[in-house]
């Protein structure tokens, strides 16, 4: 950190050294060398210096009971002489920025220098006209207006590649600002607990101070940094600033600095605020990274510090799991990078693709155009080249160039990142409204294509308001709560104490914000529960607690997930000390050796009385859906002093008092929800800690499993018993035979959460790869959330750990917002579809058209203005257009898509080239014989300068006209009829079609040179609006012919998984990939087969022909295998090696014999 003295904030910070610290008795300079001690070095430097905690706090005027006054001129002065708590973000790109980004796209930069050429050339003027010895290069009179003219298409060029990247530039910027305004808003809605004026607030984490006295709980995530002043249990992860995996113990007198950014993992605390913003330690990293800096830096820095502190998550996991080393684990977490969507990985393999024809055809046009006028000027006319014409046979060959580019322009989609930008940019806006923050924007859409939903129970399936509704008190089972006199009054004290003592003090019943509401409950939900069992009998809680406060608690074991339990030990007025337990009642039970009777007196408990009350009491309660919860306490001694670190031989004698029955209704939408999911080919399974009776009564009462179907409901030791082989190990085989069946794990602990997760995503007993939602709320749930595709954490009830690591935050913790998720993300994936069926539409047509035209008539009959034109409805529109559809209830009525479905499917490859076939029929009739129906002059073979005529306007407006209806035509992509269903519901779509419509005539009408367009008369373009329509028409003649009937269409829209993983994956002892690089293998075999398979299309029908209709059936029929249905996998798959695959794309299609037989058990 010695390094530090020369940068540049630190000057800044200087500054207030003079006058000590503007008042306050500790420099900046002092708490920052503080701060960069550890351990007890720190220990003995704050006895040292400053007398303790209390001096420290003495100097930062601050108390350690009271906090700070909340004083508004203390609090700026404290942000002038310490900072705020900001680190100041990185400044947003300029628009300017943007612009010149846009500008380095390949084909922008080519049309730019095709525009140039030709602007030059436009300017030369040939010495003394060459007159007939330069041959068809003068050809047809040109008057000299005309001339003049040539330099307008190059104009032209030029104006319509600035609206290009104006208006890429326009969505960037959009974007950008969106995310900002998304950053900011989470970070407003991070708040913190601080004592301010004596009174715990929930305070903006950008509102702290240095001097503040922050509250710290289990599941923090820590804001600045401070030092302890006391603490109960408490662990920290430091794994994010050290890289360190085993949590650190922190107490005031051991190791009591606490670092920003780091989480907390076990206990309770208060700390004083001695750094924050950039002089807390993960500041100063920010700093040395150069928050002010390089976007690119910070942004892999970042990820890389994210990535690391996943990867350290995970270690202690894996080593208590055995098996792999963590060697290995090292080398794949430093590798690991997040995973490309399924949508990404797939577009970016067709662009690819594109592009790659078009720059194949654009260069062939080129080739065609100049070998023909080589060819007929000197070689069939036998001219010479003469110097003097050597200009003009330029131009000539500029021309070429600009309709070869023209070609490729039109080729190349770039309006799909366009539209997948717009498309996630409004679903996220939109999924605001419907509770889902998005985090990362691909998880959006990945959502879409979810098989599984691993839900949490408690707050997401129920509403997280917990409510004491039976109890067991001196050998009596109440089914409600009693009236206090009817309990022993020795126990009844007994009871109050141990709740009131022995939970966290922050847990608190408020009264209701509402008249006639539900009184508030602050803090963990179920001490509240038991709070309010202590309100309902009667008592209170407060007085007991203001007599014995936090700081007097001899002892605190802090509620963990090994422990299943919290105790407190408080020191007797006698000297002796007494500790106060609760925990769930299995649990706590198994302790007890003793019980208090109807007297109040304690009576021994054995074994048997123990095994007689789980039946009589636990189990029926559990029945109807209750947590149930043990309280119970045991005595010490005084003398000797008890070894309290022993926690074995501390927590066990008890004396239970009670067990009470907690109740967390289900919360009313959400069996609604659940089954929409089901119906959607989703399958929701619960994870839960609690025990497996209350589970399986939540589940059936949400409607996760049916009484009298075959599912399982396990308890997380059964299901690591039928996982784990002898060695103790995961192994894949067995955990294939669990989870299909799965519904409900009770009594799990997070790494069998993360277990689950991870052995239904590696699994390859489906055809599909699965695709995993997992909810969690707990510090504990975050390697289950980070391994999962996607990972929605809770809003109100989730630990900033949680949502550190998840995709999507739920704003209400309501599983029915996660139904909505899987609406947009679907919604997303078919706006693209819809998109592509569009785009690819008008490519096929453009590109023929342009070809065919420049290769028969010397010249392309759209020309290159207008052809920009077309690529800017094409892409910018109707991107805008298609992106733009909300979402229906009919999305959810289809099972996912899967990931190796392709893009386009046997439907869209029907619909692409039905339409195409409509225009290329149409185009050339009006090229080849429009002049004669129109009687018209012919607009082929016309010289270089010659004026634009009416018969190529008509095709160029003809053309946009059915690019027009077939932009409605798109808006379905499963072959419905009524392609205006909703459209009124899209002002969007409404308001772009009118637009360019609008647009099309005032460029028809008055283009004139620049758009080579002639004015048409009514009743012309009362025809091309006829042609047009004739595209609805069309549409549905084409939805009438089933796909059945083409059976070739399959080639380009089924691929089973088989043929899509190469032989190399099965290779165990190979160096593992991670799930990107394996997904985007497979995204790019996948890809290059389906454009394969379209271009041998003809192959594959004569395979067909050849072949029996036997194997296509059989095909289907695998294919059809429902993949929610419990599969068992008997033969083992052949894998087609990747060579074959490539080398003969119709081998795939027509060998079923690779496919397993399959049964299903379900």
């Amino acid at each position: 950190m010695g390094d530090m003295r020369n940068s540049d904030f630190y000057a800044k910070n200087q500054r207030n050294e003079g006058n000590h610290a503007g008042g306050f008795g500790i420099s900046l300079l002092d708490l920052r060398t503080l701060m960069e001690l550890r351990g007890t070095e720190a220990v003995v430097k704050i006895q040292e210096d400053y007398g303790e905690m209390e001096g420290l706090c003495k100097r930062l005027k601050t108390s350690p009971t009271e906090g700070l006054t909340g004083d508004p001129v203390d609090l700026d002065k404290r942000k002038e002489v310490y900072g705020p708590n900001l680190i100041p973000p990185k400044k947003p790109k300029t628009f300017l920025q943007l612009v010149w980004e846009a500008l380095q796209d390949v084909t922008l930069i080519i049309l730019e220098i095709a525009a140039m050429i030709s602007l030059g050339l436009s300017f030369y003027q040939p010495p003394g006209g060459g007159g007939e010895t330069c041959g068809t290069a003068n050809a047809g009179a040109e008057d000299e207006g005309e001339s003049e003219a040539g330099w307008i298409e190059g104009a032209a060029i030029l104006l319509s590649v600035v609206c290009v990247v104006l208006v890429t530039a326009f969505n960037d910027w959009s974007k950008e600002k969106q995310f900002r305004g998304l950053q900011s808003r989470i970070e407003q809605e991070q708040k913190f607990q601080v004592v301010r004026g004596g009174q715990v607030i929930q305070l903006p984490v950008a509102d702290i101070v240095v001097g503040d006295i922050a509250q710290i709980k289990y599941g923090d995530l820590l804001p600045t940094d401070g030092v302890l002043i006391q603490g109960n249990d408490l662990k920290i992860d430091e794994s994010s600033l050290t890289g360190e995996s085993d949590h650190v113990r922190k107490a005031a007198d051991k190791d009591p600095m606490l670092l920003s950014g780091t989480h907390v993992m076990e206990g309770s605390g208060r700390m004083v605020v001695t750094a924050v913003g950039v002089n807390s330690q993960s500041g100063i990293i920010f700093t040395l990274l150069g928050a002010g800096g390089e976007e690119e830096e910070k942004k892999e820095k970042k990820v890389k510090k994210q990535d690391g502190a996943a990867a350290m998550e995970m270690q202690p996991l894996k080593s208590a799991e055995g098996g792999e080393s963590d060697e290995k684990e090292k080398k794949k977490s430093s590798g690991s990078k997040k995973e490309k969507s399924v949508l990404q990985g797939k577009l970016t393999k067709l662009a690819v693709q594109i592009g790659k024809a078009g720059l194949v055809m654009s260069a062939i046009t080129v080739i065609i155009l100049v070998l023909y006028f080589a060819i007929d000027n000197f070689v069939l006319k036998k001219r010479p080249w003469l110097p003097e014409c050597t200009p003009i046979y330029i131009q000539y060959f500029v021309k070429f160039f600009i309709i070869g580019v023209t070609v490729l322009v039109v080729a190349v989609p770039e309006g799909l990142p366009l539209a997948v930008t717009i498309s996630l940019a409004y679903s996220v806006k939109k999924m605001m409204k419907d509770n889902n923050l998005v985090r990362h924007l691909d998880a959006c859409e990945t959502m879409g294509n979810a098989t599984a939903i691993c839900s949490d129970k408690t707050g997401t399936l129920t509403t997280n308001r917990m409510t004491a509704v039976q109890l067991y008190a001196g050998d009596v089972h109440f089914k409600d709560i009693p009236d206090p006199s009817s309990i022993n009054a020795k126990t009844l004290d007994m009871l109050v104490n141990a709740i009131s003592l022995n939970s966290a003090y922050t847990t608190k019943i408020l009264p209701p914000d509402k008249d006639g509401g539900l009184p508030k409950q602050v803090g963990n939900k179920t001490e509240c529960g038991l709070l309010g069992l202590v309100l309902d009998l009667k008592r209170d809680y407060q007085p007991i607690r203001n007599q014995i406060p936090e700081e007097k608690l001899y002892k605190v074991y802090t509620f963990n997930s090994v422990r299943k339990s919290m105790s407190t030990v408080i020191k007797l007025p006698d000297g002796n000390f007494r500790m106060y337990s609760k925990g769930a009642s299995e649990i706590i039970l198994k302790k007890c050796s003793n019980i208090l009777n109807g007297a109040g007196e304690a009576r021994v408990f054995r074994p048997r009385d123990r095994d007689e009350m789980v039946k009589k009491v636990i189990e029926p309660m559990a029945c109807d859906g209750l947590r149930t919860i043990c309280v119970g306490f045991r005595d010490f001694s005084g003398n000797p002093e008890p070894n309290w670190d022993d926690e074995n031989n501390i927590l066990t004698d008890l004396t239970a008092i009670c067990v009470v029955g907690i109740e967390d209704p289900v919360r009313p939408e959400v069996p609604d929800a659940i089954r929409k999911c089901q119906r959607a080919g989703i399958t929701v399974r619960m994870v839960t800690g609690d025990n497996i009776n209350t589970a399986r009564a939540i589940a059936i009462k949400c409607g996760i499993i049916h009484p009298g179907e075959d599912f399982l409901c396990i308890e997380g030791k059964e299901f690591n018993r039928r996982i784990r082989n002898e060695k103790g190990e995961v192994e894949q085989e067995r955990i294939d035979k669990v989870w299909p069946k799965l519904r409900v794990l009770a009594r799990s602990s997070p790494t069998d959460k993360h277990t689950l997760v991870k052995g239904i995503i590696d699994s390859t007993l489906v055809d599909q790869r699965q695709v995993v939602a997992v909810t969690g709320d707990g510090t504990n749930d975050g390697p289950a959330l980070k391994k999962a595709d996607v990972g929605f954490a809770m809003g109100i009830a989730g630990t900033d750990v949680a949502k550190e690591a998840s995709d999507i935050i739920l704003t209400d913790d309501n599983f029915s917002s996660i139904v909505k998720a899987v609406m947009w993300g679907r919604n997303v994936y078919d706006s693209i579809s819809k998109f592509l069926q569009f785009q690819l539409t008008v490519n096929v047509v453009a590109v023929i058209v342009a070809f065919t035209g420049a290769c028969i008539t010397q010249d392309s009959p759209l020309k290159a203005v207008q052809m920009l034109w077309v690529n800017l409805i094409m892409d910018t529109f109707a991107s805008l257009a298609l992106a733009t559809e909300p979402p229906t209830e009919s999305l959810l009525m289809r099972k996912p898509y899967g990931r190796n479905k392709p893009l386009i499917s046997s439907t869209m490859t029907k619909n692409i080239l039905g339409h195409a076939v409509y225009q290329l029929i149409l185009i050339f009739s009006l090229l080849f014989v429009g002049e004669k129906l129109f009687d018209i002059d012919s607009g082929r073979n016309a010289p270089l300068h010659s004026p634009p005529s009416e018969h190529y306007t008509i095709i160029f407006n003809t053309f946009v006209l059915m690019q027009l209806f077939n932009e409605i035509n798109a808006r379905k992509i499963h072959g419905e009829r009524n392609v205006f269903e909703g459209i009124y519901r899209n002002p969007i779509f409404c308001s772009i079609i009118i637009g360019t419509f609008a647009i099309q005539i005032v460029i028809v009408q008055f283009g004139g040179k620049p758009f080579s367009c002639s004015p048409l008369n009514l009743d012309k373009w009362l025809w091309c609006v006829f042609i047009g329509m004739g595209e609805l028409v069309w549409g549905q003649v084409i939805s009438t012919i089933p796909n059945s009937k083409l059976r070739f269409l399959k080639g380009a829209g089924q691929l089973t998984q088989k043929d899509e993983v190469p032989e190399e994956e099965f290779n165990e002892d190979q160096e593992e990939i991670d799930h990107a690089e394996r997904e985007l293998r497979r995204g790019q075999i996948l890809w290059f087969r389906g454009l394969n398979r379209i271009q041998t299309q003809i192959e594959v029908v004569n395979t067909f022909k050849s072949g029996t209709s036997f194997q296509g059936a059989l095909r289907r029929q695998s294919s059809t295998t429902s993949q929610n249905q419990d599969v068992t996998n008997v033969s083992s798959p052949s894998h087609v090696s990747l060579s074959n695959a490539l080398s003969s794309p119709t081998s795939t299609t027509a060998a079923p014999a690779g496919h397993p037989c399959r049964e299903c058990v379900s």
